[in-house]
C-alpha cells in the first residue's frame, strides 16, 4: 500500500501519538509518504524511511491518505490531492472536526479497517473560482466555502451577487459565503447559514453580518453559476477558498461553478453525518437528563 500523510504544527503529544501512527503503519508494509509540512514539523528518533512530497506533486498512485489534524488540515489535504480523488481519512487531533472525525483511540481499528477495504467512501461535491486575473496559483477549488471579505477598513462593502445573469442581492454587509452542503457546518453555520445535508446539489449563499437585518441565507442549485462585482470605500478585498486568502480590487472578474471533481471522505462502520452532528453540535444533551 502507498500512503500519503498530512500534518502540521503538532504538539508534543501529538508527535508521540503520531510515531504511533507510523508504526502501526509500518507493521502494514506501507510505503509512506508525507507532506514537506508534516517532515518540517514531526521529529522523531525513529528511522520511519518516508519519502516526502511538495505542493504540485502528482500523487496518482497514492492508495488512501491520511489527515493528521483538525478540519483545517482536511482541507488543505483536499489541495494535494486535487482531482486525482485519493480516499482521505481524516484523523482528529485537534479539537471540533465535523470533517476529521476519527479520534485517537479510534485509530488503530480504523487502520485495521482501512487495510481490510471495510469502509465507504463519500464523494463530497466541491467549487471552483474562476477569476480573471487568476489566483490561487492555480489551486481554484474548495471543498468548504468560498469568501468575499473587507479589509484594511470598518467600513462594510457591497457585493452583487448574481446567479446565471440574474441579480440575486446586492449585498451591504461585511462579506458573502458561498458554501458547499460540506461547508455548510463551518464558516456559514456562524453566520446563521442552514445545515445542508452533504448529498444536497446545492450552494448556500450567507452574507456576513448584513446592514438589512431582513437578509438572510438562500439554497440555490449548484449547476448555477454565481457571478460577483464588489464595491467598497476600500479598494482592496479579501477572497478565500477554505483557509487560503488573496487580496483583490474592485476591478477583479469573479464566478464560482461546480467543480468537475470531489473530494472522497473515507467513512469507517459505524460514523454517519447524521451521528457526527449529534455529537459536534450537542443535540440531545440537557443537564436535566
Amino acid at each position: 500500500m502507498r500512503i500519503g500523510i498530512h500534518g502540521r504544527d503538532f504538539q508534543q503529544k501529538s508527535s508521540r501519538f503520531i510515531e504511533r501512527v507510523l508504526t502501526w503503519l509500518s507493521q502494514y508494509q506501507s510505503e509512506i509518504f508525507v507532506s514537506s509540512k508534516f517532515q518540517k514539523h514531526f521529529k522523531s528518533k525513529q528511522d520511519f524511511k518516508l519519502k516526502v512530497f511538495e505542493h504540485g506533486d502528482n500523487l496518482k498512485n497514492l492508495d488512501f491518505f491520511i489527515s493528521l489534524g483538525g478540519d483545517g488540515t482536511l482541507l488543505e489535504s483536499v489541495t494535494y490531492i486535487g482531482k486525482n480523488e485519493t480516499p482521505i481519512l481524516g484523523v482528529n487531533t485537534g479539537r471540533l472536526g465535523f470533517l476529521a472525525t476519527l479520534s485517537r483511540e479510534e485509530t488503530e481499528k480504523a487502520f485495521d479497517d482501512l487495510f481490510n477495504r471495510n469502509y465507504t467512501v463519500d464523494e463530497r461535491t466541491m467549487l471552483k473560482l474562476v477569476s480573471d486575473p487568476k489566483l490561487f496559483s492555480g489551486c481554484s477549488f474548495a471543498l468548504n466555502d468560498f469568501t468575499i471579505m473587507k479589509k484594511d477598513t470598518s467600513a462594510m462593502i457591497t457585493v452583487h451577487v448574481s446567479v446565471d445573469g440574474e441579480l440575486l442581492n446586492s449585498y451591504w454587509a461585511d462579506g458573502v459565503i458561498i458554501s458547499t452542503p460540506t461547508g455548510s457546518t463551518g464558516y456559514s453555520l456562524s453566520c446563521g447559514g442552514p445545515l445542508v445535508f452533504p448529498e444536497s446539489e446545492s450552494f448556500i449563499v450567507t452574507p456576513v453580518s448584513p446592514h438589512n437585518l431582513t437578509v438572510r441565507p438562500i439554497v440555490v442549485s449548484d449547476q448555477s453559476e454565481l457571478t460577483f462585482k464588489i464595491e467598497g470605500r476600500s479598494k482592496k478585498f479579501l477572497v478565500s477558498l477554505d483557509s487560503r486568502f488573496e487580496t483583490v480590487d474592485e476591478s477583479v472578474k469573479l464566478k464560482v461553478v461546480k467543480e468537475r471533481f470531489k473530494a472522497h471522505l473515507i467513512q469507517l462502520p459505524g460514523q454517519h453525518y447524521f451521528k457526527t452532528l449529534r455529537q459536534k453540535l450537542n443535540w440531545g444533551l440537557d443537564i436535566r437528563n
